[in-house]
Formats: C-alpha cells, sequence, structure tokens
C-alpha cells in the first residue's frame, strides 16, 4: 500500500483524521493551514465514525465507504446508479468511468461475479489510493485502467452492456466530456442495448449542457432520478432506438432485486416512473 501521511483533521466542523498522500517528513502545520484554505492540490482521505471519505476539497465528497464494509454503497447517489439493474438484472461487461474511491466498482465486484469490469481513472493519486478504500486487485474479470478514459472510450475496440460515468473534477462535471464529443463516443461503446449512466452533481449551469448533449445524441432516450439526500441527479441513457420502458414488469423485478442486493429497486423504480412522466431529464437540460 502507499505510504500515507497521517494527522488530526484541521477542520473545525470534520473531526477525525486525515490521510495524505505525502513524505513522512512534510511539514503537518503547512499541509493543514492549505486544506483549510483550500490550496491542497491532491485527493485526501477523512476519517470519522467508521467511515472514509475520498475528497478534492472539504465540500466535495468524491466517495464515502463503510471501513467494516468496503464493497458497501453508501452514498444515496451510488444506491441510485445501480438501477440500471432494473433494465439488465445481469450485464455482461461494465466499464466505469471515473474510479474515485471505488463504491460503484467494489460493489459490481462483489455482486456481480459474472460481470466483466474495466475501471478508468485518470489520476494516478486516486489510483494509489485503492487499497485503502478495498478496490479489489486486478484479476480476470476486473482492471484499473490507468490514462484518460475519455480517450480510451474513444478508441476502444470492445462494446459494454453498462457505462457509469462519475467523472468530476474539483468544480462538479468534467468539462473534458463535452469538449472531446465524448457521449457521441460513449453511445458508439455501447451494446445495441447498452446503457449509459451518469452522476450529476454541482451547479446546474455546470451541468445542464452535458445533459442536453445526451438528450441529442441518444434521441430523447434519457430518464433521470433526483438524489435529494446528496444533491444529485442520475441519468440513464439507452441505445437501443426501440426503447420503451416496461413499468409493470420493471414493478415486479424490483423485488426481486432488492432480495438479490439489498437496494431499495422498488423506490427506483417509483422514481424512474416519475421522472418520465415529469420530463425530468429534459428540464435538467434548460
Amino acid at each position: 500500500m502507499t505510504p500515507l501521511l497521517e494527522l488530526p483533521s484541521p477542520f473545525p466542523s470534520e473531526p477525525g483524521l486525515v490521510r495524505l498522500l505525502e513524505a513522512p517528513g512534510s511539514d503537518p502545520a503547512e499541509l493543514a493551514a492549505r486544506l483549510v484554505e483550500g490550496r491542497y492540490d491532491k485527493p485526501f482521505v477523512l476519517e470519522h465514525g467508521g467511515l472514509r471519505a475520498l475528497h478534492f476539497s472539504l465540500g466535495y465528497v468524491q466517495s464515502i465507504m463503510d471501513i467494516d464494509n468496503p464493497a458497501a454503497l453508501v452514498l444515496a447517489y451510488a444506491q441510485r446508479m445501480m438501477a440500471f439493474l432494473l433494465f439488465n438484472p445481469r450485464p455482461r461487461r461494465i466499464t466505469l468511468l471515473g474510479l474515485g474511491g471505488g463504491s460503484l466498482a467494489s460493489f459490481c465486484h462483489r455482486h456481480l461475479p459474472a460481470a466483466e469490469l474495466t475501471a478508468l481513472e485518470i489520476d494516478p493519486q486516486v489510483i494509489a489510493l485503492r487499497e485503502l478504500f478495498g478496490v479489489p486487485p486486478d484479476d480476470e474479470r476486473f482492471r484499473v485502467v490507468a490514462g484518460d478514459g475519455v480517450r480510451w472510450i474513444e478508441h476502444a475496440d470492445t462494446r459494454c452492456d453498462v457505462l457509469l460515468i462519475d467523472a468530476f473534477g474539483a468544480e462538479g462535471v468534467a468539462g473534458e466530456l463535452l469538449a472531446a464529443d465524448f457521449y457521441a463516443h460513449a453511445c458508439r461503446h455501447l451494446t445495441g442495448r447498452g446503457i449509459l449512466v451518469m452522476n450529476l452533481a454541482g451547479e446546474r449551469e455546470g451541468y445542464a449542457p452535458h445533459v442536453a448533449r445526451l438528450l441529442e445524441v441518444f434521441d430523447e432516450r434519457v430518464l433521470a432520478i433526483p438524489v435529494r439526500e446528496d444533491g444529485n441527479h442520475i441519468l440513464f441513457a439507452f441505445r437501443d432506438p426501440a426503447f420503451a420502458p416496461r413499468w409493470h414488469w420493471m414493478r415486479s423485478q424490483a423485488l426481486a432485486l432488492q432480495a438479490r442486493f439489498g437496494l431499495d429497486f422498488p423506490a427506483f423504480a417509483q422514481q424512474l416512473e416519475a421522472g418520465e412522466r415529469q420530463g425530468h431529464a429534459q428540464r435538467l437540460a434548460r
């Protein structure tokens, strides 16, 4: 495991322990000042009350892990991203853009043993924290690819059934996704009935152009649900031109999925259906 420097949390509102990717001889007082003032330019870990959180800044939590159960999904937005299972309960290949603290990767690795998983992460400092967050080691069905995931997807010679996008910088959704026309490449990376799932956070003016481009690329086949607990929104985009949600079938499957995965799939199905009725995705693009 990568050596980490530990010091008491310098944040008055956030007690606990901070772990940093710094050499043991670093100046703790200087590092604490940079953290408090928002000048620290690396990801850092805040640990308290049995939880371990990955931060890019104090106000922005990238991921939270239950130390006793690393594969659990603590954050509500991550739980709702798994609602893709209502449309495809047994995906064979999943691509994850953005590793973060590895919550989604760890959950999928444990609960979807038949799926091949590829996690793409551009920040080597995030990858350096993978063991601390219980991310499984690479094996025959799971790998972490270091580098530009946007370019990787553009040139990939394989397709996936599900593309999970949780790609953020310090200010919100990564702007590079728009600059590289990523969403068109992402659509091509999906199998015929593939699903793109995307986490949105931050200010609406920051993510609205991303939603608008998704609606264009996927010809309006986009559903959205709010995550009121976290202040996020989750988008589901469908490549299949004939896609039409089967709400009655989905409600019947939700209970079986809840028993299988321990997540509130009946509530997810209700939120998705309500989101379609209310045109939630279209409203997010305005």
